[in-house]
């Protein structure tokens, strides 16, 4: 993995540098630390970052925790329509309708031109192509947040919010997630990323702030 050093600390935070060319993706592997791991992740005002992973991994519990500004995260749209449509009607049914709300409000966060987190399962590499050039257009860069959990763990994460995907959806899911880790630790993040994090539970857990600066500088904070 590129070493590039980059952040700050790794007991008070992380800065993730301003991109003003195409440089070489930065990856940081922050998995088996035992307790070393920031606490804080810091990147540019206009920045954008995709939180990816396996469903149940702790993609929303991590955004709900540490997310300071704005954040989009298709589970809290879902969670809107599950409060309102009967139990008996099957998620397949207005799933459709549930991502193009998402998305709508994906794309309205990206025009405020402010920094923002993603919830993304990582199945859909048209959404990252997507927020790579929306984030170039507003003077952003694309960062990639990869929590890397056993399948267990994810599955026991899916069985504690009692809502899970199916066998073959889950199958689906742990391929493509594969296939990124790989490439990620390789130094091969998907092609606009300007930086990879891999993050294990624990790392994850030790997360408690992900922001944006105001001004045009990257600082580590406590």
């Amino acid at each position: 993995m590129n070493r590039t050093p980059v952040y700050a600390t790794v007991t008070s935070g992380i800065t993730v540098p301003k991109q003003r060319r195409a440089p070489a993706p930065v990856v940081r592997d922050l998995r088996d630390r035992e307790g070393r791991s920031p606490r804080a992740l810091i990147l540019g005002p206009r920045d954008v970052v995709v939180i990816t992973g396996l469903p149940g991994s702790g993609k929303s519990t991590l955004m709900h925790r540490a997310v300071q500004g704005r954040r989009i995260d298709s589970q809290d749209t879902r969670d809107r329509f599950d409060a309102r449509i009967p139990r008996f009607v099957p998620y397949t049914l207005y799933r459709p309708l549930v991502r193009l709300v998402h998305y709508a409000a994906l794309r309205r966060a990206l025009r405020t031109g402010e920094g923002v987190v993603v919830h993304d399962c990582g199945t859909r590499s048209w959404v990252r192509g997507w927020l790579v050039r929306a984030a170039r257009r507003r003077g952003g860069t694309l960062h990639l947040l990869l929590l890397d959990v056993p399948p267990e763990t994810a599955r026991e994460g899916q069985r504690a919010r009692g809502r899970g995907v199916s066998r073959h959806a889950f199958t689906r899911h742990r391929r493509t997630t594969a296939r990124l880790l790989a490439a990620v630790e390789q130094g091969e993040p998907p092609a606009g990323c300007g930086s990879a994090v891999v993050l294990d539970r624990a790392a994850a857990d030790a997360l408690h702030r992900i922001g944006f600066t105001r001004g045009g500088s990257v600082t580590a904070t406590r």
